[in-house]
This record gives structure tokens, sequence and C-alpha cells, in this order.
């Protein structure tokens, strides 16, 4: 999944899959993770938030949407 540069000060780089629903997340630290059944209303939400990783971290712990670590 090809992945693009976020201006955020803990998250690196994004990339979603709209058909699997699946959202990887790339974290300043080098950490990877892949997020499934995320909606693509809420990959816009995030990327149109005005703190990245805030809403990130008050949505996806919200929701605890299915993940797991990747390399």
């Amino acid at each position: 999944m090809k992945r693009v540069a976020v201006t955020s000060s803990s998250l690196r780089a994004l990339g979603y899959d709209p058909d699997a629903k699946a959202l990887e997340v790339e974290f300043h630290n080098g950490s990877q993770y892949r997020y499934e059944q995320v909606p693509a209303e809420v990959v816009q939400a995030l990327l149109q938030a005005d703190s990245l990783g805030r809403y990130f971290n008050q949505v996806f712990k919200a929701q605890q949407y299915p993940y797991r670590r990747i390399d």
C-alpha cells in the first residue's frame, strides 16, 4: 500500500486501501500499524483534522479498530 507523508509530530505517513478499509500508519518512532474496518470518512476526517495525532488518539483508541503491528 502506498503511503503519503503527513505533517504531524507523531505520525510520519498514512496509507489507505478503501476496498479493504485498511489504514496503515507509520509513526515517527518507526513503528508501523495496520488498522482494519476503517471507513473512508474516518480517514478523510483524520486528514482534515487540525492535529492528526490528537484526532488519531481520540478516535482510533475510542473506536477500538482491530489492528496489528507490521514491519
